[in-house]
C-alpha cells in the first residue's frame, strides 16, 4: 500500500512537471510570436555607400527581425522622386517595404506597427537626421516625430520619440 502511494505521488509529480513544461513551451514559442518576425516583408533600403548612419539604421532593422536588401546609390534624388518622397520629408536614406515607403530614421517598432495596422498612407518619415533616432545614436537624444505621409494630404504625427 505504501509503495502504491509513493508510486502515485511520483507519477503525479512527473505529470505536473510535464504539463508545466508543455505550457511554458506553448507560451514562449506560440506560432503568433514566431510568425511576427518571420512574416515581415523584405525591406529595400536605398542609401549612400559612404553614410555611416544609414548602415547603422540597416543594422537596427536587421536586429529587429527585418531582412534588408541595401542598395548603394551615389545620388538618391531620382529614387526619392520615383517613390514620391516630397523634399520636406526627406532624409539620408529611403526604404520600400511592401506597398509603403519609409524615409529616414524611423524606428523598427513604428514600421512593424504600420505593417500590422495597414493604414491608408503612403508611408512613414522622419525628416532630417535627429540625434538619438535609430542610426543616429550619440551623446544626446532629441525629441522627434515620425510622420505618416499621404499623397495630397498634410502629414500627421504617427508617433513621437
Amino acid at each position: 500500500m505504501m509503495k502504491n502511494i509513493f508510486k502515485n505521488k511520483i507519477l503525479g509529480g512527473i505529470l505536473s512537471i510535464s504539463l508545466l513544461s508543455i505550457t511554458a513551451v506553448i507560451v514562449l514559442f506560440s506560432p503568433s510570436q514566431i510568425n511576427a518576425d518571420t512574416a515581415l516583408p523584405v525591406v529595400t533600403v536605398y542609401k549612400s555607400p559612404t553614410c555611416g548612419c544609414c548602415s547603422k539604421w540597416v543594422k537596427h532593422l536587421e536586429s529587429n527581425g527585418f531582412v534588408v536588401e541595401a542598395k548603394n546609390r551615389n545620388n538618391l534624388d531620382s529614387i526619392k522622386r520615383e517613390l514620391g518622397i516630397e523634399p520636406q520629408f526627406q532624409s539620408c536614406h529611403t526604404a520600400k517595404i511592401g506597398n509603403y515607403v519609409v524615409e529616414g530614421h524611423v524606428p523598427a517598432e513604428d514600421i512593424k506597427k504600420m505593417l500590422a495596422e495597414k493604414p491608408d498612407i503612403h508611408g512613414l518619415a522622419v525628416p532630417g537626421m535627429p540625434m538619438g533616432s535609430p542610426g543616429m545614436e550619440g551623446p544626446r537624444k532629441d525629441n522627434y516625430n515620425v510622420l505618416a505621409i499621404k499623397k495630397g494630404a498634410k502629414p500627421t504625427i504617427y508617433n513621437n520619440h
